[in-house]
């Protein structure tokens, strides 16, 4: 079952018209959440994302619109797939109403959501080879649109279909400074000795929730030195670690970049870490 504008509807029966703007025109945001046992990690982080980035784009924000509305709406689909016992993955989209060529008649907006099972209950590192590359073929614009989680996406499939086709794991993105951002399926973290940097939201990565959680972590652990500071591809090969963060598969650390293969150590002991603080509730 899937969530169409609050009406619950089989998925063969979940149909949008052709004139849909975010199919014609990527005029469309959606979020990506993890659910554990019926619990929305991260909740109040993934709405006020949201809400941030539809006021970017000009939506208008339906009064229902409200964090205890859409955790309702979530929390009954969950429930009528059999999820609430499982982890699950939930895509809340959200599209402006049809109308209009490239100018829209209304800012008005649907919404809809799914979901789909996930095999494990908590975050974990699956201990396999996971070499990237630089994508070179397209740059990411450094640009406030660019860190939204929004329909655009071009730029990631091509990186995904390069990867595939040359044997790779994953691509790291690189804005128009040649700067790396971010990899095709989530934030960037570098480990060097004891300092841990991350590309700043103003070269252009997404805002990502669980790199957000992250941070927020390593402001409690004094042993480490953050920075949030533009990262250049020559220092890749300079870290001790490489890591990954999405809010589905929590940090998936990087083991191969060219001829350097970097150690897991710190990126398992920050996953246990969220782990702990995730079953505190924080």
């Amino acid at each position: 079952m899937v969530n169409l504008n609050g009406n619950l509807l089989e998925d063969s029966k979940a149909t949008l018209s052709l004139k849909n703007r975010g199919y014609a025109y990527g005029d469309a945001l959606f979020e990506t959440i993890r659910v554990n046992s019926g619990d929305i990690l991260f909740w109040e982080d993934h709405y006020f994302r949201l809400m941030a980035s539809m006021r970017i784009l000009r939506m208008q924000i339906p009064m229902q619109f409200t964090p205890e509305f859409l955790e309702k709406e979530i929390s009954g689909l969950i429930k009528e797939n059999g999820l609430s016992n499982s982890s699950a993955r939930v895509k809340l989209m959200v599209h402006r109403v049809s109308g209009g060529l490239y100018a829209p008649t209304s800012n008005e907006v649907e919404y809809s959501i799914t979901t789909s099972q996930l095999d494990s209950g908590f975050y974990q590192i699956i201990d396999q080879a996971n070499e990237v590359t630089l994508f070179k073929d397209h740059y990411i614009i450094t640009d406030l649109l660019s860190t939204l989680k929004s329909n655009n996406k071009i730029v990631n499939v091509l990186g995904g279909i390069f990867a595939a086709e040359n044997g790779f794991d994953n691509c790291l993105l690189m804005n128009s400074n040649k700067m790396i951002i971010e990899a095709l399926n989530g934030n960037l973290f570098l480990v060097k000795d004891n300092k841990i940097k991350t590309p700043p939201i103003s070269d252009g990565c997404l805002k990502g929730v669980l790199r957000t959680q992250l941070l927020r972590i390593l402001e409690k652990l004094p042993e480490y030195e953050v920075e949030e500071a533009s990262v250049s591809p020559f220092e890749l090969q300079k870290a001790d670690e490489l890591f990954i963060t999405n809010v589905i598969g929590g940090i998936q650390p990087i083991t191969k970049f060219r001829k350097k293969e970097y150690d897991t150590k710190i990126s398992r002991r920050l996953l246990g870490v969220l782990n702990a603080s995730i079953r505190l509730g924080n």
